[in-house]
């Protein structure tokens, strides 16, 4: 399970380039993924082994001062909520502001490990003024320069020594398919959730998932037993009154790295939006299988929109990964739910199939020889043999004579042609061409 870390503070203190170094070791690699557009505030990093994702809870603030004050407080909510370590950074150049001791006002109430970043520290005269942020109330402080990188290492360092222990998942937690659903507010997720635990609330066990309260329901009726994720962002919808599209995409990450396949729920009356996609890819970045359920699908004039109109249109948004189920659901009525389980767990199963090395190098080498890759520059690609890797989800890998020259064209091309011969549906696959 990975933890998560949240940079707050006020505008130009330098956050956004604090979290750019924090997740560029690792941005290269994981953003390969073609038509992915890189969420500018989440991100995934590592250090010294330990894996973590970051949220940078800054960089979209509109408006006047009072405005900003608002703002802020909502951020170093969110923050509080949804991550497990805090960093709050301040700037060197300005000294602590009143809007700083707003900001440490709200951190000094909770228990949660806060580090306190000073930056642009970028001489010794500097570090001598950076004892004042003493008066915070925080205790100690970093001192870095995100320009330059100075004091990056330490903050790590640091960063890491304070990291929650989590728990080892038991063997039943690790065995039983974890299922989120996630979507913008007001799609029908906790109605969705109700109408299948039903207001009996079949529920099995309240195993509590992580220190916030996203509590795992075990769900055990018609023949099919797994963990729903439920997240506090369902849960909490009274208190939080959100418009802004970045805070519901925020409030699903905790959700969508927790689970095995993410149910996107959107509202058939409003049609498949921008948050719809930030969520969906989101999911897809991070490897989940998904499923896509359209609900208040009775609300819809049927004579305006066809469901086929209605799932092609959808899939245009989806480019290049359409291979995704979409249902047409009601979860006032309970139309077609069971059927949305049903498709769940085959996404489930399809994420953890395994294709036999050669099975699947006789299906892909004769196709390859048929349909080789475009020659570049007069020289030839051969691909002699491929496999899928032994990873926890559906990854293949092709060894060539010159992987440089396969484009990414050729490697959607390969990827088609599993999907077409072996079922998928649901699931990102990640093609790879390696020098043999």
């Amino acid at each position: 399970m990975s933890t998560i870390v949240a940079i707050v503070g006020r505008p130009n203190v330098g956050k956004s380039t604090l979290f750019n170094r924090l997740i560029k070791r690792r941005e290269a690699i994981v953003d390969s993924v073609s038509g992915v557009t890189r969420d500018r505030n989440y991100g995934k990093s590592e250090w010294n082994g330990k894996e973590f994702s970051v949220i940078d809870t800054g960089g979209y603030i509109k408006g006047s001062d009072d405005i900003f004050e608002a703002e802020i407080r909502k951020q170093v909510e969110l923050a509080i909520d949804e991550a497990d370590v805090i960093m709050f950074v301040v700037d060197v150049e300005e000294g602590i502001t009143p809007m700083d001791d707003e900001v440490a006002k709200l951190l000094r109430k909770i228990t949660k490990p806060v580090i306190v970043v000073v930056n642009k520290v970028d001489n010794a005269m500097r570090e001598k003024d950076a004892y004042e942020f003493y008066n915070l109330g925080l205790g100690e402080f970093i001192t870095i320069s995100s320009t330059s990188g100075s004091g990056t290492g330490e903050l790590l360092d640091e960063l890491i020594n304070v990291f929650p222990n989590k728990p080892e998942p038991t063997q039943e937690e690790i065995e039983l398919p974890r299922f989120a659903v996630v979507g913008r507010p007001n799609a029908g997720k906790s109605s969705f959730i109700n109408a299948l635990i039903g207001v009996d609330r079949y529920i099995v066990t309240d195993v509590a998932g992580t220190t916030r309260d996203s509590i795992d329901t075990k769900y055990d009726r018609f023949g099919f037993e797994f963990n729903l994720v439920d997240t506090a962002g369902i849960r909490r919808k009274a208190k939080v009154k959100e418009d802004l599209e970045f805070y519901s995409v925020m409030r699903s990450v905790r959700a969508i790295e927790h689970s095995d396949v993410c149910i996107l729920m959107i509202d058939a009356t409003r049609g498949f939006e921008g948050q719809d996609q930030s969520i969906f890819w989101l999911a897809a970045k991070n490897r989940k299988g998904i499923i896509i359920l359209v609900n208040k699908w009775d609300l819809v004039e049927k004579d305006t929109m066809s469901t086929r109109d209605y799932e092609n249109k959808i899939k245009k948004e989806l480019e290049p990964f359409t291979d995704v189920t979409i249902l047409f659901v009601s979860a006032l009525t309970k139309q077609r739910l069971l059927k949305a389980l049903e498709e769940t767990v085959k996404v489930y199963e399809n994420r953890k199939q395994r294709i036999s090395t050669s099975k699947f190098n006789d299906y892909m080498l004769k196709l390859i020889e048929t349909y080789p890759p475009p020659a570049l520059k007069g020289k030839y690609v051969k691909i002699k043999y491929c496999m899928q890797l032994p990873t926890p989800t559906p990854q293949f890998v092709f060894f060539a004579n010159l992987p440089q020259y396969v484009k990414e064209a050729y490697k959607r091309f390969l990827e088609n042609k599993i999907r077409e011969n072996w079922d998928f549906s649901g699931v990102p696959i990640d093609i790879y061409i390696r020098e043999k």
